[in-house]
């Protein structure tokens, strides 16, 4: 018996190759645009980093990352062998290990951005969804909050930085803290700026519901949980996204801009300390913190597109 194989059609192909070529052609274009103008434009640093320079330094970067790590194992190694002699002579003896302080590195301040963002994005959330499904049910509760909405949504993060700053030094006192005082800033700071999108588009998309899906829920006498559960949240859920994903966008800007500012560890940090180095290689180095910082933000907004798609009852609807 022959198989028959089936070969994709003439439609098919020109999709596919159209999905393929249209966005390598624009990085392309991108890519040659950048080298034209870098090569023209002269810093007190040197000139402009290009393509080639930026392709260097991200090797760089990455082989001071693991110049790191391997001085953080013969660190621990040593103390190992320190303790080990230690309690060969006295099996008694108390010892311990210190950690490394080693200065972070660029693949460190990555991950350290990445916790703190979605540690900030979460507590938006958690806050944002609650208080948008109460208000969108509720109009008289709408009505009394709309006000303080508007007032602190336009707030920069640059204005609400200092004063998170000093309550977070006031209230958070410990001897032992589980976290560092810079986190929680941050943490506060980025929640506090990125919860209105998802605030204001969980009410829009809870107080937009049919009129059968409310008729539906009254006939059916559902109390108020299970509305909000069966009725509620299904229905709202692109209006809510859609907060979702505005959200994780500005939460992730409000963050860089914040470790900036207050010196927080981070990408952030990690541009200012380069912009202060002044070396031949700074600008090299903020432009790949630049165009990492920017992927990041873009696979952020990807995982949240699909997490929506896999979500939505409504399958047939377009998710850009």
């Amino acid at each position: 018996m022959q198989l028959a194989l089936r070969t994709p059609s003439a439609d098919t192909v020109s999709r596919i190759a159209r999905a393929l070529m249209l966005p390598l052609i624009g990085l392309l274009v991108f890519l040659f645009a950048w080298h034209i103008a870098a090569r023209n434009i002269d810093t007190s640093l040197g000139q402009f980093p290009g393509p080639a320079q930026v392709y260097e330094q991200t090797f760089g970067l990455i082989a001071d990352h693991n110049r790191e790590r391997g001085r953080e194992a013969a660190f621990m190694e040593r103390q190992e062998k320190r303790n080990a002699a230690i309690l060969a002579k006295d099996p008694g003896a108390e010892v311990r290990m210190r950690d490394y302080t080693g200065k972070p590195t660029f693949i460190d301040q990555i991950g350290t951005s990445l916790i703190t963002v979605l540690a900030g994005f979460a507590l938006a959330t958690l806050i944002a969804i609650p208080l948008g499904i109460l208000i969108g049910l509720n109009g008289t509760l709408y009505a009394a909050l709309n006000p303080l909405i508007q007032l602190f949504k336009p707030v920069s993060p640059l204005a609400w930085l200092p004063l998170v700053t000093m309550v977070v030094s006031a209230l958070y006192v410990s001897d032992e803290p589980m976290f560092a005082k810079s986190f929680i800033t941050s943490l506060i700071t980025v929640s506090l700026c990125s919860l209105w999108p998802t605030l204001i588009n969980t009410a829009v998309g809870v107080s937009s519901i049919s009129q059968d899906l409310k008729n539906v829920s009254k006939v059916l006498r559902l109390p108020f949980m299970t509305h909000v559960i069966k009725i509620a949240i299904p229905a709202s859920i692109p209006a809510m996204f859609t907060g979702l994903r505005l959200s994780l966008g500005i939460a992730w800007m409000v963050l860089i801009a914040a470790e900036m500012l207050a010196q927080n560890p981070g990408l952030g940090k990690f541009v200012w300390d380069e912009f202060q180095n002044g070396s031949s290689d700074s600008l090299g180095r903020i432009m790949v913190a630049v165009l990492v910082i920017g992927i990041i933000g873009f696979m952020l907004d990807r995982a949240m597109q699909l997490l929506q798609s896999r979500i939505s009852w409504d399958k047939n609807a377009v998710v850009r």
